[in-house]
């Protein structure tokens, strides 16, 4: 046993052993690109889908080429009130002040873009108020008869109707002079 150890000490003495080659690449194999595979059709698809399409913002200048008022924009804002909204949509003549004292949709008149259920939205809320308004009003007067209450209230709310709102009249429909 001995001299078999001391055979293999000699053997590995006279240099039968060799350290393997180490070769180092920045790049990935071939072996190791066909095992990722290529995932740029995945990317493409999800940059696509992150995509978000949005309006363009406006300057007040090219609203006004389009024909839009800049009040109309500025009831569009998420803190415009009902009555500014009201009021910006009855100078655009999309809705008016009709002559039973309710607010009225007018699309065949309307001059600029509006959206339908927002218009729809507020009249509809602006004419609920009215109507709680004269009835509290008739409770106040119970000696006075609601259509009389409202004609009254008409008149005077005219007066404060925004200039060139739309109003309708016997005649038809005009806008506010002041």
């Amino acid at each position: 046993m001995k001299r078999l150890a001391g055979f293999a000490l000699l053997v590995c003495a006279a240099g039968c052993h060799a350290s393997p080659e180490f070769v180092i690449v920045d790049r990935a194999t071939a072996l190791e690109q066909q095992a990722s595979g290529s995932f740029d059709d995945v990317e493409q698809r999800l940059n696509r889908a992150a995509i978000e399409p949005r309006p363009v913002p406006l300057t007040p200048e090219r609203l006004a080429t389009l024909g839009l008022a800049p009040a109309v924009t500025a009831a569009r804002a998420g803190d415009a009130t009902d009555a500014e909204r009201l009021d910006a949509l009855l100078t655009q003549r999309c809705a008016g002040e009709g002559r039973d004292g309710l607010v009225v949709a007018t699309p065949d008149a309307c001059r600029g873009a509006a959206d339908a259920e927002t218009l729809a939205t507020l009249v509809e809320r602006t004419n609920r108020a009215r109507r709680q308004l004269w009835r509290w009003m008739h409770e106040q007067r119970p000696g006075a008869g609601l259509d009389e209450l409202r004609v009254a209230w008409r008149r005077a709310h005219l007066a404060g109707v925004v200039c060139g709102g739309w109003i309708e009249e016997d005649a038809g429909w005009r806008a506010k002079e002041c």
